[in-house]
């Protein structure tokens, strides 16, 4: 904008947008999300201030009578300043001169009136304000806390199983994760035929035709047992818990081989939830859990889509994956509002992993630079149904070729923007650790959507997909041996 110092002068106008290496540095876009305590601060302040405004104002107004206003106006300014320490309802005055008759006992929110029913001409009395006043200041009170929260977000929630006592610690096996994964890359394979794989998928997953695909072929290559569940991805965590353990039960007495479990993005809360909740009746059937990206303590984008003052409310995205997640893949909403921290909070203060299962947990950091963002080559394949008549039984599927890749890096640079938090566009680095894990924290740049990409895009010179579940399988297998181990010297 122009200076007021310029104007007139003929100087050039500074540019209304600014270069794009300015707005990715030190722009305008930066220094608003990364002031975020400030605007706290200030949000605080003018939260105080407000307080201190509205209570110079009385809970009660003066209602003059016609005659002798001037000295009832008065003598009830007079009679606010000395019941200004008293609480509770209004005060109510005679008139100056005692009345012959009588008065009447003081009642609240009414003139003072004689024993005959009449007011006393000469009466001034205190009564309630019609409330428009206080209307307003809650108004603004209110504006100023929603503001506060639109500035906050998931500000302070982020990490908050981390900053929770009594939680175990982490423990990191990256450098050996690293190990077994260049193994693998050089035909070395440890994974135990005596165990069978189930692979729990995510949000959406029932619409993608290559999840987990590949890991599977994979496996029944190596001549290892391996199902990937069949649950509704998009119904509530408890619903599909059921369903898992379920599963579960079933691989056990049809191989009497124990289950490893590996859950990617809400299916790892999922298989998380099934140990929890049914852990007495899986317990001799389970061997351990690796969860990938998943968002184990919540995840700041679906808590910012449904939270109230947040974005959902000002550009109908709640609206929005409402319809899609409802009308159009018939799905339940609660699968997306349990990965809010309210209800990850809520669940795990009730139902947490036991401490004897053997637990990995897996979590990436996504590439944001420009070429990223601006690239179609990481797509995934999708199949939505096609609105059809109800008298037809499977309606038609469409293909479709969703670029998740430029859309996970934009939410990824969203959150390291507005929260500071590093993620893989989903899910926070911090928000997919689970307490007492195993944690697993390669510097390779990988997003949420890496799993259900199309396997024509992989670089050969990387591990794929199927590559790294099998690591993390290998790791998992080493922790339970070693647990194992640990708990029969306890017993000797």
């Amino acid at each position: 904008m122009r200076e007021a110092g310029n104007e007139g002068r003929g100087e050039p106008r500074a540019p209304l947008v600014a270069r794009n290496d300015y707005l990715r540095n030190n722009g305008l876009i930066p220094q608003l999300f990364t002031s975020v305590p400030s605007l706290n601060e200030a949000a605080s302040y003018i939260a105080q201030t407000t307080s201190l405004f509205t209570g110079c104002f009385s809970d009660y107004s003066v209602e003059p009578s016609p005659r002798g206003s001037g000295n009832s106006i008065l003598h009830a300014q007079e009679l606010i300043t000395l019941s200004s320490g008293q609480t509770g309802g209004s005060v109510a005055t005679t008139n100056d001169q005692p009345s012959s008759s009588g008065t009447a006992a003081p009642v609240h929110g009414e003139i003072t009136r004689t024993s005959a029913g009449e007011s006393s001409p000469n009466t001034s009395a205190l009564v309630r304000s019609n409330g428009t006043e206080q209307n307003g200041i809650s108004l603004f009170k209110s504006l100023i806390d929603r503001a506060r929260r639109t500035v906050r977000g998931s500000a302070d929630d982020i990490g908050w199983l981390q900053r929770a006592s009594g939680m175990p610690p982490v423990e990191d096996g990256t450098e050996r994760f690293i190990e077994i994964l260049d193994n693998i890359r050089h035909g070395l394979h440890k994974l135990p035929n005596s165990m069978v794989y189930l692979l729990v998928p995510g949000l959406f997953s029932n619409h993608g035709p290559l999840y987990f695909v590949n890991t599977k072929t994979s496996f029944s290559k190596m001549g290892l047992a391996c199902h990937i569940a069949k649950i509704h991805s998009e119904a509530s965590v408890e619903k599909n818990a059921k369903e898992i353990k379920e599963y579960i039960e079933e691989i056990y007495w049809g191989s009497r081989k124990r289950v490893l479990l590996l859950g990617h993005s809400k299916g790892g809360v999922d298989a998380a939830a099934a140990l929890s909740l049914y852990w007495s009746d899986l317990k001799d059937k389970v061997a351990g859990l690796a969860l990938a990206q998943s968002p184990y303590g919540g995840s700041p984008i679906a808590s910012d889509i449904l939270r109230e003052g947040q974005l959902g409310d000002y550009v109908n995205v709640r609206k929005l994956m409402e319809i899609l997640i409802c009308k159009v893949i018939k799905g339940d909403m609660q699968a997306l509002e349990d990965l809010t921290y309210e209800k990850r909070r809520e669940f795990l203060m009730k139902h947490q992993l036991p401490r004897e299962l053997p637990v990995v947990s897996f979590h990436t950091e996504a590439g944001i630079s420009p070429a990223v963002l601006s690239t179609l080559s990481h797509v995934a394949h999708a199949e939505l149904p096609v609105v059809a008549p109800r008298s037809v039984a499977e309606p038609a599927k469409l293909p479709v070729v969703i670029p998740l890749g430029a859309a996970m890096a934009a939410c990824a640079q969203l959150l390291q923007i507005r929260y500071g938090e590093k993620s893989d566009g989903l899910v926070t680095c911090r928000d997919a650790e689970v307490p007492g894990s195993i944690v697993v924290r390669p510097k390779r740049k990988l997003d949420h959507a890496w799993m259900v990409y199309s396997s024509l895009n992989d670089d050969p010179s990387e591990a794929d997909a199927s590559q790294v579940c099998e690591a993390l399988l290998t790791l998992l297998v080493e922790v339970g041996q070693k647990r194992r181990h640990e708990f029969s010297m306890k017993d000797e």
